[in-house]
């Protein structure tokens, strides 16, 4: 097999050209030699997944101060740039000659070639490291093999944490995801993140925030999405978790835009995913399966009241990165809503910090960095290659003004549009821009859709006729408010979950409404006794899921506003939008502007 010498002469480890070789994988090869020639590194560092590989890589992000260590053995602390602190939207382009509605497009041409211009030379002086992953769990049929190529060691370290290595399953010609990350000179201006589609390759220059270059994450959902679309599957933004009921457990996949409420929401039940899942069918079941193995989650106000499960991960001793965070004089960390007192100074992504500054300590969309088995409610079933059967699938957003905590959907197809297709939630930290803004983002993927929505949806809605048990549908908010008051406390989600254990199980009825089923009053006090040991009043039930029917008439026609604009959306979507618009009306009509959920019980 002819390989370039200059690729092989950069190789550290000597084994690692026998390594190589030995795969028999010439497209592989091809690629690294490349990629070399391209970013023309010092050296090339292979990490096949031996543990000394990992503490090389480890060593390396400590010598090259992108990790500082801190006071907790295996915790490290890492600072990207003040003004890289998120998803960069307006410079991450899908490169396509033809434009997508609601998908940031570039020529395909033009976007290679100014990224390549960016990548050339751009480790000249570093070393390169070459990562080899599984998304999915390894010998599963969910498998998708990826390489991820990068010059920053904390880049590869948190790939290390996040997914499976599996150099040896690359054997053969297999085929494989490509990412190529460069840190570059950290020219904001020059960030730039490229989604080649045609090729299955991510470039990725002037960036170290992960979600830019931590190339297996939200860069590969734009490629795995393309692929699940392809395929007949779904490649989703969502938890898989599995919550227990009365007849055992049942598992769930949610979906929230970040800083919304899915890491919390994972950390209730027994964890296999906070973030993304592989969902196929299989003899007439929807099975899932988590693409990673690790979770970099928002740490702003996580507290030990609140999340007793993950404020114990981030304060024992393991392998855990801390990014965004205030790094304390005695080498420990301190975030906003962490609940303990705030220290008088510190170090944080924009250098020496003071409390006299007024500024916050740690940055809202601060993260962290771990492997899944560090959660002690880590489910059983979390690398199962054959996944685990979904029955419920929720989605949640974060709606100040109009949505009810808790509604069911009437199928599949409703639910699919008139819910998940129909979420507006307010902007968060995770991407640059103002926070709190309502915005359009179905299904908490807009960010991440290389494809129109139309195709995407027909997608969705074929796998649900392929079948033959179908999950139920519901849409949650956590944060629901009366002017300036939350409606409901933090803890109040395990009641709505519950509630949805049991409409899948079928022990509580529901009041049937124009937007969906929604819980009856007794249902919901005997769950908040019985999970809360909290009394649930009658006032408290009526405030909460009193419809705002004007407001949901408004919503629905804004969103089938959205979606005939669109030329590929499918009739069922527009017909979905319609008839929900007609019985809204219908009841407006009947009960006016809005109307109290014990009316309708009364039905």
């Amino acid at each position: 097999m002819e390989t370039n010498s200059n690729f092989l002469n950069r190789l550290v480890q000597r084994h690692g050209i026998k390594k190589l070789e030995s795969l028999q994988n010439f497209h592989l090869i091809e690629f690294l030699s490349k990629v070399s020639e391209l970013c023309d590194p010092e050296s090339i560092y292979l990490v096949t997944g031996e543990e000394e590989e990992k503490e090389y890589v480890r060593k390396k992000a400590l010598e090259s101060g992108e990790e500082i260590k801190l006071r907790t053995d295996g915790h490290t602390i890492h600072f990207d740039h003040p003004l890289d602190q998120a998803r960069a939207r307006e410079d991450t382009f899908i490169l396509s000659d033809t434009k997508i509605p609601y998908v940031n497009t570039k020529p395909r041409k033009e976007g290679l070639e100014e990224v390549l211009s960016l990548l050339r030379g751009s480790m000249k002086g570093r070393e390169m490291y070459v990562g080899f992953y599984s998304l999915g769990p390894k010998k599963s049929p969910f498998q998708i093999l990826a390489v991820q190529v990068t010059d920053s060691p904390y880049v590869i370290h948190s790939e290390n944490i996040l997914y499976r290595s599996a150099f040896h399953d690359f054997s053969g010609d297999k085929q494989f995801l490509k990412f190529i990350h460069s840190k570059g000179e950290l020219d904001i201006k020059k960030r730039r993140i490229m989604i080649d589609l045609a090729e299955n390759t991510v470039y990725s220059v002037n960036t170290t925030y992960a979600g830019n270059s931590v190339g297996l994450k939200k860069l590969a959902l734009r490629l795995t999405v393309t692929k699940a679309i392809e395929e007949g599957w779904l490649s989703e933004h969502m938890a898989i978790i599995g919550f227990e009921g009365e007849k055992g457990t049942h598992y769930f996949t949610a979906s929230f835009p970040s800083g919304s409420g899915k890491t919390s929401t994972s950390m209730i039940g027994k964890l296999i995913s906070d973030d993304l899942a592989f969902i196929k069918e299989f003899n007439g079941l929807p099975m899932a399966v988590n693409p990673e193995c690790g979770v970099f989650g928002i740490i702003q106000g996580i507290n030990a009241r609140d999340d007793p499960i993950i404020w114990e991960v981030l304060h024992k001793p393991g392998e855990v990165i801390f990014s965004n965070v205030l790094m304390t004089v005695d080498g420990d960390v301190y975030w906003e809503g962490s609940e303990v007192p705030k220290p008088e100074r510190g170090y944080n992504h924009e250098g020496e910090w003071t409390m006299e500054s007024g500024k916050p300590a740690s940055h809202p969309n601060a993260r962290f960095t771990v492997h899944l088995t560090s959660f002690k409610n880590l489910d059983q079933n979390w690398d199962n290659p054959n996944g685990v059967v979904i029955e419920g699938v929720i989605f949640g957003v974060k709606d100040y003004d109009t949505l009810i905590p808790a509604v069911e959907a009437f199928s599949w197809s409703h639910g699919i549009v008139t819910i998940g297709a129909s979420m507006e939630s307010a902007r968060t930290s995770a991407v640059i821009g103002k926070s709190d803004e309502l915005e359009f983002n179905p299904m908490a993927i807009l960010d991440f859709m290389p494809v129109s929505l139309g195709k995407y949806l027909k997608n969705y809605l074929e796998f649900g006729k392929k079948l033959r048990k179908v999950p139920k549908i519901f849409g949650f908010n956590y944060f629901l408010r009366d002017g300036n008051k939350f409606l409901n406390s933090k803890e109040d989600k395990r009641v709505w979950i519950n509630w949805a254990v049991r409409r899948v199980e079928g022990s509580v009825d529901s009041i049937y409404t124009p937007i969906g089923l929604i819980p009856l009053y007794e249902d919901l006090r005997t769950l908040f006794k019985r999970v809360l040991n909290k009394e649930y009043g009658r006032e408290e039930y009526e405030r909460q899921f009193t419809l705002k029917l004007r407001k949901y008439l408004e919503k629905t026609e804004r969103i089938t506003a959205i979606y005939q604009k669109i030329d590929d959306t499918p009739e069922e979507v527009i017909r979905e939008l319609k008839m929900q618009r007609e019985r809204i009306l219908d009841y407006i009509n009947k009960y006016g502007d809005s109307v109290s959920p014990f009316k309708l019980a009364k039905e």
